[in-house]
């Protein structure tokens, strides 16, 4: 084997380590950055096969078939098409509108002519004040907010440790039931500094833990990609892009996607299909996911 081909085995099996022992890096600091990017080392492993594939380097082909089979085993499932079974029962759509939107009342126009029966909204400012959309029940709190097709009956503001409402907590009476339905815009996360959005996180997942038997919708921005550990936290519940989305369904820039904050989350319910939407001038894509009622599918 040439120099060269040693060095590219040597890279392709460092690949693999890092892909199979990123859970050893501390979360904190490096640890969320390295969660978020990882799936990206999908493309690194392409560029490998291709340069293995010059005259001289065949056997490299061998070793980078490690890291690659590595890789499918943790994202090949988030790639895979899903057919969901059922028509939705329930149409939900969450949109982080993005403070420095333009036209947000056109925005939120054009979000209720989706035909969605619940409608969740992030990073509402003042300029939003007074803008509506065609759904008959609304509930704003601090600069989040939800609009419904059906009753909402109850609603509270939720400060997850951020000393001002930045979610909400609503009971919405839909023709099958009593949901409730949590619309969420966690912290900010940057590399090195996620201390805030953990603990919003975890006071989330608290919250999430401690609601009692009945079905549980959660929507909205998360800045928390796909493939965060943090995730783990919220055991018992459902991501719908990974349940029936096709693809990462990437949400943020929206001009040129490369992970996804932005999330819907249940309990007693099953999705099935999950989708992105246009930004409508927010820097997030919207997404939308359709649910049946978990015991119509006996899951």
């Amino acid at each position: 084997m040439s120099s060269g081909s040693r060095w590219l085995s040597a890279f392709a099996l460092a690949v693999a380590i890092l892909l199979a022992g990123h859970r050893l890096v501390p979360a904190e600091g490096i640890g969320t950055l390295l969660d978020s990017v990882l799936l990206w080392s999908g493309l690194i492993i392409l560029v490998l096969i291709v340069v293995a594939l010059f005259p001289g380097r065949r056997p490299v082909l061998a070793v980078l078939a490690v890291p690659l089979v590595i890789w499918l085993i943790m994202f090949g499932p988030m790639v895979w098409p899903k057919q969901g079974s059922g028509t939705a029962e329930l149409r939900v759509i969450s949109q982080n509108l993005d403070a420095a939107n333009p036209d947000p009342c056109g925005a939120l126009r054009e979000l209720g002519r989706d035909s969605a029966d619940l409608i969740a909204v992030e990073e509402l400012t003042g300029r939003s004040e007074g803008c509506d959309m065609d759904l008959p029940h609304q509930v704003r709190k601090g600069t989040v907010a939800l609009w419904s097709r059906f009753p909402i009956t109850g609603s509270t503001p939720l400060e997850l440790g951020l000393g001002w409402p930045r979610a909400l907590r609503a009971t919405v009476t839909t023709p099958r039931g009593a949901i409730t339905v949590y619309v969420v815009h966690l912290p900010s996360a940057r590399p090195g500094a996620t201390v805030d959005r953990d603990a919003g996180l975890r006071a989330l997942a608290g919250l999430l833990a401690a609601e009692p038997p009945g079905p549980v919708l959660v929507a909205g921005d998360f800045n928390t990609a796909s493939t965060d550990r943090a995730f783990d936290l919220f055991t018992g519940y459902r991501n719908a892009q990974r349940e029936a989305g096709t693809g990462f369904g990437f949400t943020w820039p929206a001009a040129f996607p490369v992970t996804r904050p932005d999330h819907l989350l249940s309990r007693g319910l099953t999705a099935v299909y999950s989708d992105t939407l246009p930004a409508r001038g927010s820097d997030h894509l919207g997404i939308a996911a359709g649910f049946i009622s978990r015991a119509a599918t006996g899951n």
